[in-house]
């Protein structure tokens, strides 16, 4: 059976449980509290950053984008990442948009300080970085909503890479209440669409000990 190691609120490996259900290729997960440092896991990534994925054959693929880049070559029945060199060349250039300027500007600010840093007993959090994640997002919302205004999805025709980074970003800075949707109303439509997504359902099951989602977080009309 092919195992992922993941942590519930890690964007990047939100990403690749999305991408294995679109896929339709079964797996099961194991959680690593990277913080831990466990040496079975630095065996397997030295970096000790999620996700890990583990194949059947025993084939060991670290790294989101690796990960994402692997699963769309190996089974391109369903290219997540565009059919024609154009095509790939956008969902690439977004899906690093969230998982780098997004990831830093806001994911970290926001899920990084208010929750991360409690689970792995690092620090208290940082008020003014809060602060930046709160202005940031709405540069970032304004965006996918230009986007999603002028496409079909962020990157063109095709559902793809693009947008499951940005959704995988925004689940977790949602499960934290901290998404201003109805400032944003067509980048809430977008996101609506893909929360309705069967490969996204078992994200919105997720539950951290200790840190319930607001209501809204499950519910598929917001």
């Amino acid at each position: 059976m092919r195992t992922l190691y993941h942590f519930w609120l890690s964007p990047f490996s939100r990403a690749i449980r999305l991408m294995l259900a679109e896929k339709n290729l079964a797996f099961e997960m194991t959680v690593e509290k990277t913080w831990e440092r466990r040496p079975a896991f630095l065996e397997m990534n030295p970096a000790c950053e999620v996700p890990v994925l583990i194949e059947p054959e025993g084939t060991v693929l670290a790294g989101g984008y690796v990960i994402a880049e692997y699963l769309d070559e190996m089974f391109p029945e369903r290219s997540l990442f565009g059919a024609n060199l154009v095509a790939r060349a956008e969902a690439r250039r977004l899906t690093y948009w969230f998982d780098v300027k997004f990831n830093a500007e806001v994911t970290q600010n926001l899920v990084g300080e208010k929750l991360m840093k409690r689970l792995a007993n690092n620090g208290y959090p940082q008020a003014t970085a809060i602060r930046a994640g709160l202005t940031e997002i709405h540069t970032h919302l304004a965006y996918i909503s230009y986007l999603s205004e002028r496409r079909r999805w962020l990157a063109g025709d095709h559902f793809s890479s693009a947008d499951i980074t940005a959704a995988a970003h925004l689940s977790v800075i949602d499960y934290i209440g901290d998404v201003p949707w109805e400032e944003h109303p067509a980048a809430k439509d977008w996101y609506a669409r893909i929360k309705s997504r069967p490969s996204f359902r078992p994200l919105l099951a997720d539950r951290v000990p200790g840190t319930p989602p607001p209501p809204h977080y499950a519910d598929l009309d917001f």
